[in-house]
């Protein structure tokens, strides 16, 4: 992980990267993951909400933590921490800014304009607004106006060419702050897309920022689970609830335990497939909450037995083929994975 924010760093020529770590670090632990980004050279961190950027601020004070879902609750809370909010609507900026001026001081802040995605930000109208009322700005300290490309992982999507230009003529009239465009994908643009500061998320984790051609990324996480039971199973019998899957011919049916409840999705029965020693076996019948079943007939029966470790995300490309087999994206798959499970952090140069 470390190795792919210093990789994602050195691609764009000493633009600053950031870190994003929201939603517990797309599932994989932020207690872990922000220390080791921050040991790598990461000193700006992304988060969801108030909560979140809390957290992180325990763990680093001295790291500038970002708020992206912006002013939420009470400001004081922004200023007593040292958090900085992400001002998405006009009525943010107001408020922050009469915040500052009781606070005496200039709060920092981050300017986020709507380009169009119509999820967050300041849209057209409001920015034409903010460019009338100068004032509203000069008591924030201003680190960052930003935006946020919702096709980045289409390179040749017409839509990223629009956003840049939009990003470009919202900007004009403002003060010359710098700015920040980029998330994974973005980055793999060009540098016309990169700015002052990139913000890499699913790409630092290891999945793949440029989809369709070969990941650039190392791998991250694994996932695995042990054979807890194996029933030979003849032809005509089927597996599961709901009986959905009938065998054609005989073969052997392996368990693990896990299954819906820790993020192994319910989409992926009678589609995903795991791994043992290299040889896929198929997910056989529905995922049940607690358990999933594998058709092992492929194996050698000395290859399987009760004990034996199955992958279920084993490098970048399971964890991106899994997605696709249960009609999803790999950003759930991680941020879904349940606190079942024991976790082993490896590396990184934190213990």
């Amino acid at each position: 992980m470390a190795a792919n924010w210093r990789s994602l760093r050195a691609r764009v020529n000493g633009v600053e990267c950031a870190g994003i770590v929201k939603a517990n670090a797309y599932g994989l632990g932020a207690d872990r993951v922000a220390p080791a980004l921050w040991h790598a050279g990461c000193r700006r961190f992304f988060t969801a909400n108030h909560d979140g950027a809390l957290a992180i601020r325990n763990l680093l004070p001295d790291a500038d933590v970002y708020v992206l879902n912006g002013l939420l609750g009470d400001p004081k809370d922004y200023i007593e921490t040292g958090l900085t909010p992400v001002l998405n609507c006009l009525g943010q900026v107001e408020t922050w800014q009469s915040h500052a001026r009781r606070a005496q001081r200039a709060l920092p802040a981050v300017l986020h304009l709507d380009t169009g995605m119509h999820r967050l930000g300041l849209p057209p109208g409001e920015v034409a607004q903010l460019r009338e009322r100068p004032e509203l700005l000069r008591s924030l300290d201003l680190q960052f106006i930003m935006s946020h490309l919702a096709c980045a992982d289409d390179s040749d999507g017409a839509m990223n060419r629009r956003q840049l230009a939009a990003f470009h003529q919202m900007r004009r009239g403002l003060p010359e702050f710098p700015a920040s465009l980029a998330n994974s994908s973005g980055i793999f643009l060009g540098p016309d897309y990169h700015f002052d500061l990139i913000r890499p998320g699913y790409a630092v984790y290891g999945g793949n920022p440029t989809p369709g051609r070969p990941n650039p990324m190392q791998p991250v996480v694994g996932l695995s689970a042990q054979i807890i039971q194996i029933r030979d199973v003849g032809p005509g019998e089927t597996v599961g609830y709901g009986a959905t899957y009938a065998l054609k011919q005989a073969t052997r049916i392996a368990t693990i335990p896990l299954g819906y409840a820790d993020g192994y999705m319910r989409a992926m029965s009678n589609q995903a497939a795991a791994s043992i020693d290299g040889v896929a076996v198929p997910v056989v019948g529905r995922v049940s909450m607690d358990l999933v079943t594998l058709d092992i007939g492929a194996l050698p029966v000395e290859k399987a037995h009760v004990g034996t470790w199955v992958d279920l995300i084993r490098g970048n490309e399971m964890l991106d083929d899994l997605a696709m087999r249960a009609g999803t994206i790999g950003y759930e798959l991680l941020t879904a994975l349940g606190g079942r499970y024991p976790r082993v952090y490896s590396g990184g140069g934190v213990s």
